[in-house]
């Protein structure tokens, strides 16, 4: 008896001539994680995606890539099955032996049978009636209820091969990493911003990061703390670029030379022009932000929409309507909470001013940029930035 992973499509079904670059894009994903945990084959028919090991070892590994294809984005369920030829005396052995042992005591269920290959001699309620039978012969103390039952046993006969697993855990949902194109995560060490990166990576979006930081206001601490949360990121897309850009000077200059109201606004505004060029070289169409509607004084619709007008890209906003309870929620989800909550600084808290301006105006937020040498400092911000971090997955030892 052999098993094996079972990958159904989501949203990739609904999609028309263009649904092969979808797949080609999804299987690449899958046979990028499965290198790096051992020997797999992954193939896909009749939208399934199958991950069947090929040794020994392979064999062994098998939960470590069924954690990781819950995170693969395109998938709406997965599951593990036992393979088994396509004969009713091989399906009712195999649905003995794979299914009995883990069915709990004195529990209910119900077996139901889907067969794809018409040209099976017993119909798909015939099938189901066989294999439950199989069952009630080894585990007496269970028993059948087709309305309500506590699991549900499937039985798939396809064309290469039969099937048989107690259902399905959902699936990272989504499209495929890369069938959106490329953004650029503006990524602090808040709850927020990690939150943004992983919605828009479930819209398909491969993404780089970029990390301000304020040298010595911020601390080397508070720079790993964003790195860690890069490292976390990657269980979702794999591999991210991280690059670091120094506001020292800017929030200097800000300082010593304009209005403290509008503190926050300007040094935002010079994110927004660095973020975009940064994008702009790195081949990335869009920023991506962790920014909510209302949440502080920064994101009322008057200070999103001066900062804004500083961007050369656009800017995705995935958090914009969620309140903090939401994005906490999907943050302890993904494995960014615990990171995001350490006690570090960063760069956004430096030089906060006692009374921001929530309805800014632009001409007014203009005048007080003009006290500064604006490109001059973009030209300086630039020239600090750090070389490129990769971080790709990596096995976690189990």
């Amino acid at each position: 008896m052999k098993e094996i992973i079972l990958c159904k499509y989501g949203e990739i079904i609904l999609k028309g001539a263009n649904k092969a670059t979808f797949e080609n894009l999804l299987l690449k994903e899958v046979r990028r994680r499965a290198a790096a945990i051992g020997n797999y084959s992954v193939r896909y028919m009749q939208s399934t995606v199958y991950v069947e090991p090929m040794d020994e070892d392979a064999e062994l590994s098998i939960e470590d890539m069924y954690d990781q294809i819950k995170r693969v984005f395109g998938f709406a369920g997965i599951c593990k099955a036992a393979a088994c030829e396509k004969n009713m005396k091989e399906i009712c052995k195999t649905t003995a032996d794979y299914v009995s042992s883990s069915l709990p005591y004195g529990c209910s269920f119900r077996a139901e049978a889907k067969r794809s290959d018409k040209s099976f001699p017993l119909s798909s309620p015939e099938i189901a009636a066989e294999a439950g039978g199989a069952i009630l012969r080894v585990r007496p103390d269970v028993k059948v209820d087709l309305k309500r039952p506590d699991v549900t046993v499937r039985i798939e006969v396809r064309d290469k091969a039969a099937y048989v697993h107690a259902g399905q855990d959902k699936g990272a949902g989504g499209i495929p990493l890369g069938s959106a194109g490329r953004g650029l995560l503006l990524l602090s060490g808040g709850i927020d911003s990690p939150v943004a990166g992983y919605m828009m990576m479930k819209r398909g979006l491969l993404l780089d990061a970029l990390h301000f930081e304020s040298f010595p206001y911020t601390s080397e601490p508070a720079r790993e703390k964003v790195m860690t949360l890069a490292k976390e990121l990657t269980e979702y897309c794999g591999r991210m670029k991280v690059h670091v850009i120094s506001l020292t000077r800017i929030q200097e200059e800000i300082r010593d030379k304009c209005d403290e109201d509008y503190f926050t606004l300007l040094l935002r505004r010079f994110m927004m022009k660095l973020a975009s060029r940064c994008a702009e070289e790195n081949e990335c169409s869009a920023l991506v932000t962790g920014e909510s509607l209302g949440q502080v004084a920064s994101q009322t619709l008057q200070a999103l929409c001066a900062t804004e007008t500083a961007a050369t890209v656009p800017i995705f906003r995935p958090c914009i309507g969620l309140d903090k309870d939401e994005i906490v929620q999907i943050s302890r989800k993904i494995g960014t909470f615990d990171t995001s909550i350490l006690p570090y600084e960063d760069c956004c808290t430096v030089f906060t001013p006692k009374h921001p301006k929530t309805r800014p105006e632009l001409e007014k937020i203009l005048a007080e940029e003009a006290k500064l040498d604006f490109e001059a400092l973009i030209e300086d911000a630039w020239n600090s930035r750090y070389a490129v971090t990769k971080y790709q997955f990596e096995r976690k030892e189990r």
